[in-house]
């Protein structure tokens, strides 16, 4: 019996019944351009109460945009086959970028960023990415023997401790928020890629240790966690950010106040352009804006699963699921934090908060996307257009 599923082979349907792929990826790119071109507009709205602020933020903004672009068009080119087999590159080369954002300089309470000067990189985004290909490329290399827990390589314990030592550097930075979201992708990709349930028990048991640890011996983290039930009561105190941010989706009311008339995105409402622009949303735009932001990434989901159920092989159907999983889950916390039904945590929208290391890595899970979707409709086009890069360029260098 062989122990490596051979996933260049291995088609999860027939190539005869299989979806156009390529709408669904024209429909993606449609929606990402959508919301990426709403956001630059809402990223100078939401810091308009400095001009000089809001030209610089879309600027740099736009800057990002364009290397996420670049990224996503490499992961294409590339193809997704080539990125997830050297997975575990990337997974070891996040988690020398983590340890050295530990030693950084702490921002807002976390050692999440690498400063240098003033350029900063967050590699809790590159890690997303990292674990999802880690993850996907393992399930579906070793499928016979990634649930044996006998094995310690190319069983279950390899993949455990790829994973798990990531989430735990995520968490020594004190971000409690993107550990839990990139062990949570991971967790649901592995249950997409036919993990055992009774690997899920431990960590389900763990998670009510860890609430109580952190309620007994970090006082400071419990009250950040639980001020969203009761954030009145520390209106100006911890729950000052989260108040405001109700506030302002609260004055927005069905139509909101009008594109750039938001009152509390002057000095009233902390991050307004970064993790709580959808509260500017809400005031700007009202309930009918936020409200499309939230078909804009469901159809955008929609896009994204569909490709991820039309892919060719197995290890493209769970990176599709591990990058769809990445991004609707961020943007679900975010909408969760900035309306007072998750715990205050830094999460940015996708493809609309202003940040460089998430747009970059929101597109480049798009250009994944995109990979897997036209692997779907043509086989191995990566190699085919390489190959053919390859043939015009020799062609011009004997020219020459």
């Amino acid at each position: 019996m062989r122990e490596r599923s051979d996933y260049q082979e291995e088609e999860l349907a027939d190539s005869g019944k299989r979806p156009n792929t390529i709408r669904y990826a024209a429909g993606l790119l449609m929606m990402t351009m959508v919301l990426t071109t709403f956001g630059l507009t809402m990223l100078y709205s939401a810091s308009s109460s400095d001009v000089s602020a809001a030209a610089t933020y879309f600027r740099s903004q736009l800057m990002w945009v364009g290397v996420g672009t670049a990224a996503g068009m490499a992961a294409f080119f590339g193809g997704y086959r080539f990125f997830c087999r050297y997975s575990w590159l990337w997974l070891a080369g996040c988690a020398v970028l983590l340890i050295w954002a530990r030693f950084s300089r702490e921002i807002n309470g976390a050692h999440r960023w690498i400063i240098l000067g003033s350029f900063r990189l967050q590699p809790s985004e590159l890690a997303k990415i990292a674990v999802a290909l880690f993850v996907s490329w393992y399930c579906a290399e070793y499928l016979r023997t990634f649930n044996d827990m006998r094995r310690i390589k190319q069983g279950i314990w390899e993949l455990a401790a790829g994973v798990g030592g990531i989430v735990l550097l995520i968490f020594w930075g004190d971000d409690m928020g993107t550990s839990v979201l990139v062990a949570s992708m991971a967790f649901l990709t592995m249950f997409a890629g036919n993990l055992k349930w009774p690997y899920f028990l431990l960590p389900a048991g763990l998670l009510p240790i860890i609430v109580v640890a952190i309620r007994l011996f970090d006082p400071m983290r419990w009250g950040r966690m639980t001020i969203f039930m009761d954030p009145e009561a520390e209106k100006t105190k911890a729950g000052y950010q989260l108040w405001n941010s109700l506030l302002a989706l609260g004055s927005g009311s069905w139509y909101g106040m009008g594109l750039n008339n938001s009152r509390l995105k002057a000095s009233y409402l902390p991050e307004a352009h970064t993790d709580f622009i959808i509260s500017i949303i809400g005031e700007e735009l009202g309930f009918v804006g936020v409200l499309t932001v939230i078909l804009a990434y469901i159809l955008w989901g929609c896009f994204a699963f569909s490709i991820a159920m039309s892919a060719r092989n197995r290890m493209g159907m769970l990176l599709g699921c591990a990058v769809s999983i990445g991004v609707l889950f961020q943007a679900v916390i975010n909408l969760g934090v900035v309306s007072g039904l998750f715990p205050t945590k830094g999460m940015p929208a996708p493809f609309i908060s202003y940040g460089g290391s998430n747009m970059v890595c929101s597109l480049l899970a798009v250009g994944f996307l995109v990979s897997v979707a036209m692997d779907a409709a043509i086989p191995d086009y990566s190699v085919k257009l390489l190959g053919q890069l390859r043939q015009k360029l020799r062609i011009a260098i004997r020219e020459d």
